[in-house]
């Protein structure tokens, strides 16, 4: 059923445009400001896992005072549910929001799933220095909340600069760890590493772990894009545990993944090992989002960064990501190939695939070298479904996009309603309540928030109201900016940032301090 065929569509419009409503509200959304807002008659899932109930939330000054069985009040602006389902609003836990928030501040890509959180400084890259990214999003204002991690890769090129193609020397990197202390000091939730990338992938873990044990010592956390996720997963894996063992700190995955062929079907036996990290006490938890398919740049399938090699080419095109299943997002020596697939180019190019792919990398490699820009970006199919389905069932796992609000890969503008829609509603891998657990209350929890991720009083009014009959993803890799449907409102702080398919014109997110 499509989103303009159900019967809620009418009552919908007429709620989001703040029409119905007691105690006086006459006008639409602007007449709501600093008035106390009462959603009733709705089905509370509270982000806690728990069974969903009827009932009605109050909102005062950006906070939930009440939620049960209650009555209106005088001058209190009164949307009716009408049985939807009123939520957590989600927190995406590995976002790239940071890469365009300044310049679209009202996140449509986002607050149209229901987040209402973003955390950004992912895979080692951050925004620097951090209180400056601050004052610009306190300044331009959003309609979501930000938090963010410290990136080592932007760490490590500021004390490296051009030399970072090696191992930091001792001095090195107690220079990191004063730069990490400072941006932690900002208020930073932890560190962020991108182990596969540059200029993390030369780090040894001798220096990942140090820089981990400064942001333990500050009482902060670690969030990790693994020094792999196909040929040396289960080392990469153990690396994180001994960062955790040896630290004490939380510890998370980000975008959990078996991305190779031989690595599929091994879930359970991957996910063993992290429980019986778990039972020794090491708190490794993980986000995954629900897509076979990831998005990055050509030499992150090439860990010695060599596209002359003609066999590893030939294996990464084999094993980790097929022809067909590879498409370029940019590519800045021939911008006609965006959007075409590594078969298509070799096709019109009359050659193989793997030459196909080591001529684009090579000459991707030279206008690099030239610009000192990123010059090219693909999307490549490695994962498998029934390994997405054992990581997200996963009960330390939570949701998260890994998208930007700009995105050419669809998971950018779909990723948690295609939770709803795909493992909840139709292969009903989850119940509802637990799917929202993973978007909200998991979430934050694995981030070290306690006043946000739950339908509670005294918690922030971050809320999203959805219809779970219809809710689905519409972006796909042909159309990846096609906003979801079934999303009918979403509130930040208790100011309606999202309703009836539009983005409002209120920027009430902050940044989330820790």
């Amino acid at each position: 059923m499509l989103w303009g065929e159900h019967p809620f569509r009418l009552l919908t419009t007429a709620v989001l445009a703040g029409v119905i409503c007691l105690g006086g509200c006459t006008r639409g959304p602007d007449s709501r400001a600093g008035r106390p807002l009462l959603i009733a008659n709705v089905e509370i899932i509270d982000g806690s896992g728990s069974p969903r109930f009827m009932g009605s939330v109050r909102v005062a000054d950006g906070i939930i005072t009440e939620v049960g069985n209650l009555e209106s009040a005088d001058d209190e602006v009164i949307v009716h549910g009408q049985g939807l389902v009123l939520a957590p609003g989600f927190i995406d836990t590995h976002s790239h929001a940071d890469r365009h928030l300044l310049d679209q501040p009202d996140a449509l890509a986002a607050v149209s799933q229901g987040i209402t959180t973003v955390i950004v400084g992912q895979d080692g890259q951050s925004p620097y220095p951090l209180a400056g990214f601050i004052g610009r999003v306190d300044a331009s204002g959003s309609a979501v909340n930000v938090a963010a991690y410290v990136g080592h890769n932007t760490i490590r090129d500021a004390v490296l600069g051009d030399d970072v193609r090696r191992a930091a020397t001792d001095d090195e990197i107690a220079a990191m760890q004063a730069l990490l202390r400072d941006e932690l000091d900002a208020g930073a939730l932890g560190l962020s590493t991108g182990l596969e990338y540059e200029p993390g992938i030369h780090s040894s873990p001798g220096e990942v772990l140090a820089l981990a044990q400064t942001a333990a010592d500050a009482d902060k956390r670690y969030i990790s894009h693994l020094r792999s996720e196909d040929r040396r997963l289960e080392a990469a894996l153990d690396e994180i545990i001994e960062i955790g063992r040896v630290t004490g700190m939380p510890v998370q995955i980000s975008h959990f993944k078996l991305a190779m062929k031989s690595l599929w079907g091994r879930g359970p036996e991957l996910l063993a090992r992290l429980d019986a990290a778990r039972r020794e006490g090491i708190d490794v938890t993980a986000d995954v989002y629900p897509y076979e398919y990831w998005q990055s740049t050509m030499m992150v399938l090439l860990p010695e960064r060599d596209p002359t090699d003609r066999e590893a080419v030939a294996f990464a095109l084999e094993e980790l990501a097929p022809p067909e299943g590879i498409w370029f997002t940019k590519y800045d020596p021939q911008p006609e190939y965006v959007g075409m697939r590594l078969t298509e180019i070799a096709a019109e190019r009359d050659i193989d695939p793997v030459t196909a792919f080591m001529e684009l990398a090579q000459a991707a490699q030279r206008l690099a070298a030239q610009t000192g820009e990123s010059v090219e970006a693909i999307i490549g199919t490695s994962m498998h479904e029934s390994d997405i389905r054992t990581l997200l069932a996963w009960p330390h796992t939570n949701i998260c996009s890994d998208g930007s609000l700009a995105d050419l890969h669809p998971r950018g503008a779909g990723a948690f309603p295609r939770i709803l829609a795909r493992y909840v509603r139709v292969q009903e891998l989850m119940s509802l309540e637990t799917a929202v657990r993973k978007m909200s209350g998991l979430a934050a929890d694995h981030m070290g928030f306690d006043d946000r991720g739950y339908v509670r009083a005294g918690q922030a009014a971050d809320l999203v109201l959805f219809d779970p009959d219809i809710v689905a993803d519409r972006a796909t890799p042909e159309a990846p900016g096609q906003l979801a449907e079934g999303i009918a409102a979403v509130w930040v702080s208790g100011e309606l940032v999202f309703s009836n398919g539009r983005a409002t014109d209120a920027r009430p997110g902050v940044f989330l301090r820790r």
